[in-house]
């Protein structure tokens, strides 16, 4: 939150208290005691008349009447914030705040590329970046969390406007000794022969990979289930097993030679699909707009993805 927040005391103090779920985690994050913290919930729940949480032991859940003060203030802090990123329009974009929510693949290496091109130009300009699974980067987004959303088939775009879509080709991940690294192209099937890692339930390729599963009627000879992309790169490059994915979030990996990306040869793969997006208007604030026009220029450039 900037420091010249358009919230009094109490409002911080509550939204602090509803984003870790305790008295005591808020107190942690503002730096300031919890009895100090407390003491401006019950003002605020004397002001209004009625109960903005639910006590449950130690932990707070918000009550129907606490979700709606949040919602207000969110929106309250986006409008002030947005008003502020006009102001410094008048004298450049020397400051801002840009809140991201991103897959893993995009956050290894298209990501931190960006950030650096934008630092450079906008040093002023705060950035926070959230890293979660497909359809939780989607929800930040909706839900105030974040300004700009980068993720892969989510299951429902209500409520976001997409800035750019893009299909990303899927292939087999190997060591470049592997017995199939040299072909130029591999059924899924023929893949499965060998150890796979296998991406869990969550994941935007999980979904993918299940339908030519049932397609291919064959189980995997042998597979590690995970949640990191990462991790099953790793496990590739270490001859483990095979990893499907798209070039994204491997691109050193793939120039350095460590690792092999085959593209699959099956017809009617679903499509693995970039995915772009931001709430309808503001968008975050012209700090937003500005890094989000850097986003789609890259990617619908071509980024520097390697196959």
């Amino acid at each position: 939150m900037r420091s010249d927040s358009l919230l009094t005391t109490g409002y911080r103090y509550f939204v602090a208290v509803a984003e870790a779920g305790s008295v005591r985690g808020a107190s942690l994050a503002l730096n300031v005691a919890a009895s100090a913290v407390s003491r401006q919930v019950i003002l605020l729940e004397r002001q209004f008349n009625i109960a903005l949480f639910e006590r449950r032991g130690r932990s707070l859940k918000l009550s129907a009447a606490g979700e709606l003060l949040l919602a207000g203030l969110k929106a309250a802090m986006l409008g002030h914030e947005t008003t502020l990123d006009h102001l410094d329009a008048l004298r450049g974009l020397k400051r801002g705040r840009i809140r991201i929510a991103t897959v893993e693949s995009i956050s290894v290496s298209a990501l931190p590329d960006l950030l650096a091109r934008f630092a450079a130009d906008h040093p002023g300009v705060e950035i926070t970046v959230t890293v979660a699974g497909s359809d939780a980067v989607t929800d930040l987004v909706r839900g105030h969390d974040a300004d700009i959303g980068f993720t892969f088939n989510p299951a429902t775009l209500e409520g976001l406007d997409v800035r750019l879509t893009r299909d990303m080709p899927l292939g087999a991940v190997m060591r470049r000794d592997h017995p199939l690294a040299r072909e130029r192209k591999l059924l899924f099937a023929h893949c499965l022969d060998y150890p796979v890692a296998w991406p869990a339930k969550g994941l935007s390729l999980r979904a993918i990979l299940d339908k030519m599963l049932g397609a291919a009627k064959k189980p995997p000879a042998n597979a590690v289930e995970c949640n990191s992309l990462r991790l099953m790169a790793a496990l590739a490059r270490r001859g483990r097993c095979i990893a499907f994915q798209t070039p994204i979030g491997i691109e050193q990996e793939i120039a350095e030679g460590s690792l092999v990306f085959v593209p699959l040869a099956n017809r009617r793969i679903p499509p693995d699909r970039l995915t772009i997006v931001h709430r309808p208007g503001s968008g975050g604030g012209l700090a937003a707009s500005a890094f989000l026009d850097l986003a789609v220029r890259h990617f619908a450039g071509g980024g520097r993805v390697r196959k």
